[in-house]
């Protein structure tokens, strides 16, 4: 039997590619197609979004939506994301999140519902985003003295949050592997007389600008080298195959948060 998924934030660029992830995928089917009170694309088919309509008509209804809904996929923002979780965890709804920016508040949040409900979260859902996240844990493990760690990430200039939800991941990922609390070493951009860089720093620049899907490099800068690990997206599809996977993969769980590491087997 097909999956029964619901897609959050249907008229937006991701809900778009999402929609059209879904209706080629065999074992998946559109159930729901969501958007916010006073969308103008409340009402239309959501297959229309691609160009093939289904007979989803895109609602702001979402308690209603979700009921027979066996999982939702939400790339929005935190407000839409904790509504849909409150009502997931009441409906026993699985959710697959992809939304970044949380506040701590937030992050508690869905933490707690994750006890009753399963939970797919990750900044990227790409398989090749979490193939870069291992190869930045080895190499910070290896690259451990002597060199200084940027994080340089771009995105279409439309993106609201910064730095990216992907580019924070990549500096936890760095820090966790060189013992260190992101919290404590990172440093947000620069202005003035900064003064020399500190040791076990780790730098984040921001680049916003036309289209672009998403850039994020990682560089170990030593005494006579520089490392370089860097991931290109040139299409949204990867981050929706990558969700829908992590979709099919968290209806084996009753409960519980996973991000793409349970997903792919990486611990």
């Amino acid at each position: 039997m097909p999956l029964n998924i619901a897609i959050a934030g249907s008229g937006g660029r991701m809900g778009r590619t999402l929609i059209e992830a879904v209706m080629r995928d065999a074992n998946m089917k559109l159930a729901a197609a969501l958007e916010i009170s006073g969308s103008p694309y409340l009402g239309k088919d959501a297959g229309e979004m691609i160009g093939t309509p289904c007979g989803v008509k895109i609602t702001a209804d979402v308690e209603r939506a979700l009921k027979g809904c066996d999982a939702i996929i939400d790339f929005t923002r935190p407000e839409g994301t904790l509504h849909h979780v409150a009502l997931c965890r009441e409906l026993g709804v699985k959710m697959v999140i992809g939304t970044t920016g949380f506040d701590d508040a937030g992050k508690k949040a869905i933490a707690d519902a994750s006890r009753e409900i399963a939970i797919a979260m990750a900044p990227n859902f790409s398989v090749g985003v979490n193939v870069t996240f291992k190869l930045l844990e080895l190499a910070a493990k290896s690259l451990n003295k002597g060199y200084d760690i940027e994080v340089i990430e771009a995105h279409h200039r439309l993106k609201v949050d910064a730095p990216s939800g992907t580019a924070l991941r990549m500096g936890e990922v760095v820090a966790g592997a060189l013992d260190r609390n992101l919290k404590d070493c990172a440093i947000y951009g620069r202005e003035g007389v900064t003064g020399e860089r500190k040791d076990d720093t780790i730098a984040f620049s921001t680049i916003r600008g036309g289209d672009l899907v998403g850039d994020h490099t990682v560089m170990f800068i030593g005494m006579g080298e520089r490392v370089e690990i860097t991931h290109r997206s040139s299409s949204r599809m990867n981050y929706a195959t990558g969700a829908l996977r992590a979709a099919q993969w968290v209806m084996s769980k009753k409960n519980g948060l996973y991000d793409m590491f349970d997903v792919l087997g990486f611990r």
